[in-house]
């Protein structure tokens, strides 16, 4: 009986000690004093009970498209690990049907990829504000900041509805989670920069639509038009392109007047500048970038040429293919730019016009910058391929950039002109051999013979 209460209390003791263990245990661990959870680690991971994981697997499907569009998540995860963030999320049928279809393929075209950030930034507040948090409708409305350093208002009304500028809540607190909160919003927030962006393009797309009229007459000494004539606005350029280049070997003697060269109705340095920063935003076409801008003036002189609404294509060749340029390819006077002249189409391609060229006619030879060489495109591989052989290039990344006026088309192989070797042929020589001239007397006699049959005795007038 003894053993059996020493036992039973000796059970007792040792459950005693290990609650109090684990309850020291449970006190030693690390508090949160903020209320926040360790959404972000020191390694930048975000765990499963973010916010912004809860947006990407929500029924906000539209906007978290977008997001992953807008090249965003990295930039979101450090705002997460940073503070807590409010997102504004528009419906699905707001963004899929309700929207402006020719203002959402402006959205997704990659040279507006700067104005597709600010405008899921415009969205999001990088601070945790909940359905209780509104201002009252004495107060007036409440300006807050968002990540894109603009500003939203939150305002209530009498009638108990909430808005967030022009937009209706209409989902409150629809995803809480300990780093943020996720609101149901009417309608897109659409911010002034993003809408003068549109406005701007959607302008220009106008005015390159205008068609010519007349045709002037041109001096062809001086290439220059002997009289100013009316030309509408937005015109294309009446003069070929290669007269409009900057004076250089095998070009015009002088660069000559476009429609809108002293008007500016085209602004091609900020046209040459988007499709230049967005090579360096798709990647792997930096050696490109740096060519036009650093190594020559191509850049320069290919503003000036879309100010006076000319219209190029370029091919170009990423960073891989670059670099098997050797020192000696680039080292003679003006060799970059002849490499990169033979490059530029003077002509607006994109990857489905150039596919459809190739499929329908076989070979297509394309005019480029370099006179008077041309560029061979044909289909292989479901593809367009450029050049002849092994110096030939496939079209690798197709429509990199394409505004109207400017088109990219990315290629994995640098291009040169075939060699223009000229073999003349020299006429052989062949050797006569001369027969001795008879006199008039001898011919006499040899047709005399000749009727009585006697000829052919004589070796003379064989």
């Amino acid at each position: 009986m003894d053993s059996s209460i020493y036992g039973v209390s000796s059970s007792k003791t040792f459950l005693f000690f290990l609650f109090s263990f684990v309850s020291f245990a449970i006190a030693a661990l690390p508090q949160n004093p903020y209320g926040k959870s360790f959404a972000s680690s020191t390694s930048g991971q975000i765990n499963s009970n973010s916010v912004l994981v809860a947006l990407l697997d929500s029924h906000y499907t539209e906007l978290a498209e977008l997001v992953e569009k807008a090249l965003l998540l990295q930039t979101l995860e450090e705002a997460v690990g940073k503070h807590n963030i409010t997102i504004f999320a528009p419906r699905n049928e707001a963004l899929e049907h309700q929207l402006d279809p020719e203002f959402k393929r402006f959205l997704l075209e990659p040279g507006n990829l700067k104005s597709l950030q600010t405008l899921i930034m415009f969205h999001i507040i990088p601070k945790r504000v909940g359905f209780h948090q509104w201002p009252d409708p004495k107060t007036g409305p409440v300006k807050h900041n968002t990540l894109w350093n603009d500003h939203l208002h939150l305002t209530s009304q009498s009638t108990g509805k909430k808005t967030v500028d022009s937009a209706e809540l209409i989902r409150p607190d629809d995803v809480i989670r300990p780093d943020g909160v996720i609101h149901g919003i009417q309608q897109l927030l659409i911010p002034r920069s993003v809408i003068e962006d549109f406005n701007k393009r959607r302008n220009l797309r106008s005015i390159s639509a205008v068609l010519p009229e007349g045709a002037p007459e041109v001096d062809p000494r001086t290439h220059r038009l002997k009289k100013p004539a009316p030309v509408p606005v937005g015109a294309p350029p009446i003069l070929p392109i290669y007269d409009a280049m900057a004076p250089g070997p095998s070009l015009a003697p002088a660069p000559a007047p476009g429609p809108g060269g002293p008007h500016h109705h085209f602004d091609g340095e900020s046209q040459v500048k988007d499709f230049i920063q967005t090579l360096l935003h798709y990647g792997g076409y930096n050696e490109m970038a740096d060519i036009l801008v650093n190594l020559t003036s191509l850049a320069t002189e290919m503003g000036r040429l879309v100010s006076e609404g000319y219209v190029i294509t370029v091919l170009a060749p990423n960073d891989e293919a670059m670099a098997k340029l050797t020192t000696d390819q680039l080292s003679e006077p003006g060799a970059p730019e002849q490499i990169i002249y033979y490059h530029i189409i003077p002509e607006y391609q994109t990857e489905e016009s150039m596919y459809n060229a190739v499929r329908r006619f076989g070979k297509v030879r394309y005019d480029t910058l370099r006179l008077p060489h041309k560029v061979v495109a044909q289909e292989a591989d479901g593809s367009v391929k450029f050049g002849h052989g092994e110096g030939s290039a496939y079209l690798f990344d197709p429509d990199i950039y394409t505004d109207g006026r400017i088109s990219v088309q990315g290629i994995d192989g640098v291009l040169f002109p075939e060699e223009e070797t000229e073999t003349v042929k020299k006429p052989a020589t062949v050797k006569v051999a001369s027969k001795p001239r008879r006199g008039k007397l001898l011919e006499v006699g040899c047709w005399m013979l000749g009727t009585l049959g006697q000829d052919s005795r004589f070796r003379l007038c064989q």
